[in-house]
């Protein structure tokens, strides 16, 4: 049993330097022979990627501690919480799946980016609603801000149209 399960532990390793191999390299775009690693003139591309992929993983953190806030605020009986609950909740699931996708230079990164754009842009605008009076929905209104920044220039700097019509 404990040899199978190193077993299995040790695949996934593999599984995860190999998968991190390519972000490292470089290999970000769908074609990987014109990929430049960050080392390289050109690499400038990695660096969206990597820096959007942090600004979701801390847009995530903010969004799913602002939903605890927007939870205990509830059961305090303020109920104009409840939007911005399900708002934070459903940014947060968005940041961390973009992350997810960002960080192993996924073909859908360009997709998941514009659709975590407009989440976070939703998320703030909602927090922001409630920031004057709340230091916790204030700081998650601007991590959102940061992340649907990130998401944009990412978008930009990486040759990803966001207004290209999906290929069928």
């Amino acid at each position: 049993m404990i040899r199978t399960t190193l077993f299995v532990l040790s695949g996934l390793a593999a599984a995860c330097v190999i998968s991190w191999g390519g972000v490292a390299s470089g290999r970000l775009q769908e074609d990987d022979k014109t990929a430049k690693s960050p080392a390289q003139p050109g690499g400038e591309k990695v660096a969206p990627f990597k820096e959007c992929a942090k600004a979701c993983d801390d847009c995530a953190r903010s969004c799913d501690e602002c939903g605890a806030h927007c939870g205990k605020m509830l059961a305090e009986g303020k109920k104009d919480h409840l939007v911005t609950l399900r708002t934070c909740q459903d940014c947060a699931t968005i940041c961390s799946a973009t992350s997810c996708i960002l960080s192993r230079g996924g073909p859908f990164s360009d997709i998941i980016c514009v659709a975590c754009a407009d989440a976070c842009k939703r998320c703030g605008d909602e927090c922001d609603k409630h920031a004057a009076h709340d230091p916790v929905m204030k700081a998650c209104a601007e991590e959102c801000r940061r992340c649907e920044k990130a998401c944009r220039t990412m978008l930009q700097n990486s040759g990803f149209d966001p207004n290209a019509k999906p290929k069928r």
